[in-house]
C-alpha cells in the first residue's frame, strides 16, 4: 500500500505546485506568508476533523515532541513560496525536489536501510532525471535571458531559495523517517501501530495552524495588511492539495522511507507538465525524454514494492 500512498502524494503535491505558482505575487512582499497562512488554516481544519472523527486518543504533548520535524517542513515550504515569487516553476521545482537524494543518503547512512536492485535502478533513474531536467531548464533559461534579460534574470537570493528548501526539507524528511520507522523507536507518546502516522500528521498540522494564526496576527495587526478572501483562491487550492498529499505522505514514508522519499521527490515532473499546460510553456524533446526516464523509475518502484 505504501506505493499507492506515495503515488497520491506525488500527484497531489504536483497539482499543489501549480496553484502555489499561480498564487505567488511578485509585487506582494508578504505573498509567501499569506500562502503559508492559508496552508496552515486548511491543515488545521483537517487536524481538528481528525481529532473529532477518529479515535486516535491524541496526546497534545506530541506537538512538542514532533516540533523539530514540523518546523523544518514549515520553514522549507515558506522559503519555497518566497522563491516562487521570482523563479519559474519549471526551474524551482526540480531543484527543490532533489531533496529526495539527500534524504536517501541520510537514510542509508544513519538508518542502515538497504535497497534491492530494482529499487536502486529506479532511484537512480529518478535522481538522474531530476538533475538533468534542472540542467535543461537552467540552460533554456539562459537562452531566454539573451532575449529578455529583465524577465528571466535570476538574482542570487531568489536562486538560493529552492536550494535552502532542498536541504531543510531533506532534514525534515530524514527525521520523519526516524519518527515513523517503528512503534518501538518512535519518541511519540500514546501511539499504536494503527495511530502512529495519524498522530505524527496531526501534530504537524496543528503546528502549522499555530503558525498560521501567528502570521495572521502579524499581517493584520502589525503590518496592517488587507487580507481579502476572494484573492486567496489559488492559495486555498494549493492548501487543499498540499493537505491531501501530506495525509498520504506519512503512510507512504512508514513503509519504505528510502524508496518512498525517492519516488515522491519526482512530483516536480507533474508540476512541470502542469505548468506547461496551464502556464503555456513548452516542453522540448530532451525534456520529454527525461520525464520518460523518471516515469520509468516510478514504474520500477511500483514493481519493486509488490
Amino acid at each position: 500500500m505504501w506505493f499507492v500512498f506515495a503515488l497520491v502524494t506525488l500527484l497531489s503535491w504536483g497539482v499543489a505546485d501549480l496553484f502555489y505558482k499561480k498564487g505567488a505575487n511578485e509585487k506582494d512582499k508578504y505573498s509567501h506568508l499569506k500562502t503559508s497562512m492559508m496552508v496552515g488554516i486548511v491543515m488545521g481544519i483537517h487536524a481538528i476533523c481528525m481529532l473529532i472523527f477518529t479515535d486516535m486518543n491524541y496526546d497534545f504533548t506530541n506537538i512538542l515532541i514532533y516540533l523539530p520535524v514540523s518546523l523544518m517542513y514549515i520553514l522549507s515550504m515558506t522559503i519555497g513560496y518566497f522563491g516562487l515569487r521570482y523563479l519559474e516553476l519549471s526551474i524551482s521545482s526540480p531543484i527543490q525536489n532533489s531533496s529526495g537524494a539527500v534524504t536517501c543518503l541520510l537514510c542509508l547512512i544513519f538508518l542502515h536501510q538497504t535497497l534491492d536492485t530494482i529499487s536502486a535502478v529506479a532511484v537512480i533513474c529518478i535522481f538522474v532525471g531530476i538533475f538533468l531536467l534542472g540542467m535543461l531548464e537552467k540552460s533554456k533559461q539562459k537562452g531566454f535571458e539573451e532575449l529578455n534579460n529583465k524577465k528571466y534574470k535570476i538574482g542570487f537570493v531568489a536562486f538560493m531559495m529552492p536550494i535552502f528548501y532542498c536541504i531543510i526539507d531533506a532534514l525534515g524528511t530524514f527525521f520523519d523517517a526516524y519518527y515513523l520507522e517503528s512503534l518501538e523507536q518512535t519518541p511519540l507518546i500514546n501511539v499504536t501501530e494503527a495511530t502512529l502516522e495519524n498522530v505524527a500528521n496531526t501534530s504537524y498540522e496543528l503546528t502549522f495552524l499555530i503558525c498560521a494564526i501567528l502570521i495572521f496576527v502579524f499581517l493584520k495587526f502589525i503590518k496592517k495588511e488587507k487580507i481579502i478572501i476572494t484573492e486567496q483562491k489559488d492559495r486555498v487550492g494549493a492548501a487543499i492539495f498540499e493537505t491531501l498529499g501530506q495525509f498520504t505522505y506519512v503512510y507512504a514514508l512508514s513503509g519504505s522511507s528510502v524508496v518512498a522519499a525517492s519516488m515522491i521527490s519526482a512530483y516536480s515532473i507533474v508540476s512541470i507538465i502542469l505548468s506547461r499546460i496551464f502556464l503555456k510553456e513548452a516542453l522540448n524533446k530532451k525534456q520529454y525524454a527525461v520525464i520518460a526516464l523518471v516515469m520509468l523509475g516510478i514504474v520500477l518502484l511500483g514493481i519493486a514494492g509488490e
